[in-house]
């Protein structure tokens, strides 16, 4: 009888196979490097086996992961605006919901962006090595600086322009993703408006549409240990050692961000919002936290969230049963930090300046890409290359960050998971009547 690997295992084994890729390229590119030293004809060498074979088995999987940007920003969120059906009919429970979901993803792609504009670790690169990461991807780079020279200032004409081209299939094309998300939004829009029938059919098309790019980057990411080893070997041999510190930094910055905005921010939301005690929440909400850091999945997290939610924290069913699943399809406050995180870290290494203007884009950007953001390993990459691409900076500088995403993708789940419960804590207190709200719950998860 044949065993049955569990999803979330098969995750891990994956994952476990992309940071021994890691370890096994930098391995030997520094064995390359040091091989080099020694032997005068080796540089070159060793150079062209870095671009000839190396990067092309790398572009490989980021090809495979550009080949569906587009498809799976429109299906997932066109598909999630047909689920959500007529919003006016959800009241202010939806309302309420969704300014809070959206409140959170932007406050933490602000605390992403702060930390990274004060630490800055793209810029701990030598000069050397980012004109090295420059000539390696030449064409990318060049399109990047003319890309930042033809910024035009932020207006509302330009604002117009950027979400509205006027051939948005040409403008998809050249991955601009503000009217790609514009469009499915409308399409979503207009599906809920549908007859049952219709609603019902393309629903199903989505869904189908949905699946089959989650299919592909599945694919991607089969390959991605052999393509992790293989790009990480070539940077390594061109660039040198230099881009581990920064990267190191990069990570302290994210895990420093998303700390904040769990402990921090969610601490002063619940107390100003719901006046409950964030000491007794989190207390009350250990083995959710933890749940999510295993699994790294806020759906296998969400059955324990329903049950702390309804039976420790005392949140009504009602709530719960509306605010938490949406949270683990919506509310991506993790995800939208890190996307925020790595586009600013690879604009940085490639010297690529984004004015405030350009940030504040990249904010909302983010938090409409995270809301499309698919519950499979590996999901957020083709969004954040699609990101990087908007925004004029090379997209195959994601790869600087491939290695050590499993560490931050565990990490960014706990805080959307926390995220998601607190919210729907505060939304609870905000439906009760007074006097069952001074009523409800167990007095620990309250504030007394």
């Amino acid at each position: 009888m044949r065993a049955v690997i569990s999803p979330s295992c098969a995750a891990d084994r994956l994952a476990l196979r992309i940071m021994w890729g890691m370890v096994l390229g930098l391995g030997a590119g520094l064995a390359a490097r040091l091989w080099a030293g020694w032997s005068s004809g080796a540089g070159a060498g060793a150079i062209w086996v870095a671009g000839e074979i190396l990067d092309p088995i790398g572009q490989v999987f980021l090809r495979l992961l550009c080949f569906v940007v587009v498809p799976l920003i429109f299906a997932s969120l066109a598909l999630g605006m047909v689920q959500l059906g007529t919003l006016a009919r959800l009241g202010p429970l939806a309302a309420r919901t969704f300014a809070l979901f959206g409140l959170n993803m932007a406050v933490g792609v602000a605390l992403g962006l702060i930390l990274m504009n004060t630490v800055r670790p793209g810029e701990r690169l030598s000069p050397d090595a980012r004109a090295q990461l420059a000539e390696k991807y030449g064409v990318d780079a060049r399109e990047a600086e003319a890309g930042v020279e033809m910024q035009p200032r932020v207006t509302l004409a330009t604002l117009v322009d950027m979400f509205m081209p006027r051939n948005v299939l040409r403008g998809i094309v050249d991955f601009q993703v503000l009217p790609l998300i514009l469009f499915a939004m409308l399409v979503g829009a207009a599906g809920t408006q549908l007859r049952a029938g219709r609603r019902q059919r393309l629903e199903e098309l989505l869904e189908i549409l949905a699946e089959l790019m989650a299919r592909i980057v599945h694919y991607a990411m089969l390959l991605a240990p052999v393509a992790i080893a293989a790009l990480m070997a070539s940077l390594v041999v061109k660039v040198g050692v230099d881009v581990l510190a920064a990267l190191l930094l990069f990570v302290v910055c994210v895990l420093g961000g998303i700390a904040a905005h769990l402990f921090g921010t969610m601490s002063l939301l619940l107390r100003v919002l719901s006046r409950r005690s964030p000491r007794a929440f989190f207390k009350a909400t250990r083995a959710v936290l933890v749940t999510a850091f295993s699994t790294s999945s806020s759906n296998a997290t969400l059955p324990t969230s329903l049950q702390t939610s309804r039976d420790i924290l005392g949140i009504s069913s009602s709530t719960a049963g509306f605010v938490l699943p949406l949270g683990a399809t919506l509310n991506m406050s993790g995800t939208a930090l890190y996307e925020g995180c790595v586009v600013l870290f690879v604009a940085q290494v490639y010297g690529v300046p984004l004015a405030l203007g350009s940030q504040l884009t990249l904010l909302l950007l983010t938090v409409f890409s995270a809301v499309a953001v698919a519950g499979i390993p590996g999901a957020s990459l083709p969004l954040i290359m699609g990101l990087l691409a908007n925004f004029h900076i090379p997209p195959e500088g994601i790869a600087l960050v491939l290695g050590v995403d499993r560490l931050l993708d565990m990490a960014r789940t706990t805080l959307n998971v926390g995220a998601d419960v607190a919210t729907a804590c505060i939304v609870d207190d905000w439906m009760r009547p007074p006097d069952r709200a001074a009523a409800a719950g167990p007095a620990s998860a309250r504030s007394s």
